[in-house]
């Protein structure tokens, strides 16, 4: 099978957001195989400040499966899925918006060890009125002692569904 190219994949961007120190950079590098000049952080001022703050862009490549290949080009095998991941920080809302426009889907990262947060509560109104499809994912479970982990899952779980 061919690799992945502009001319062989379909983009599906995801917006990754959530309050400021969630986890959203940490899971887009765990996700990504290709990164741009301005992912992870690379700006000099986040690396001094320890935040994002600015959008940076990533993104993996799978085989389109089976089911989603009606009405697609019989040359499109791959569906590049591009991270966006955004700011955490209240200051940076604009920042967030700009990056919340071209959503496919928004990953809502939640710091499970502190549950909803104010930037948590803001970007799940952003990702409710930008884009309607969204996964929330509980970071930082390792954190928790085991014997709490599934009673603070059900906790954060309860404030979503």
């Amino acid at each position: 099978m061919a690799s992945p190219s502009p001319d062989n994949s379909v983009n599906f961007n995801i917006g990754v957001l959530g309050h400021v120190d969630s986890g959203k950079t940490a899971l887009c590098r765990a996700l990504s195989t290709t990164s741009s000049t301005a992912s992870f952080d690379k700006n000099p001022q986040s690396q001094e400040r320890g935040i994002t703050l600015d959008l940076g862009f990533s993104s993996f490549s799978t085989p389109i499966p089976e089911h989603l290949r009606d009405g697609l080009s019989q040359s499109k095998t791959f569906i590049q899925y591009t991270l966006v991941d955004c700011p955490g920080h209240a200051s940076l809302i604009r920042t967030i918006l700009s990056g919340a426009q071209i959503m496919d889907l928004m990953f809502l990262v939640v710091d499970v060890t502190k549950g909803m947060q104010t930037q948590t509560a803001e970007c799940l109104v952003i990702g409710e009125i930008c884009c309607g499809k969204m996964i929330v994912v509980l970071n930082k479970i390792d954190l928790l002692p085991e014997d709490k982990r599934h009673q603070m899952i059900l906790k954060v779980y309860h404030l979503y569904m």
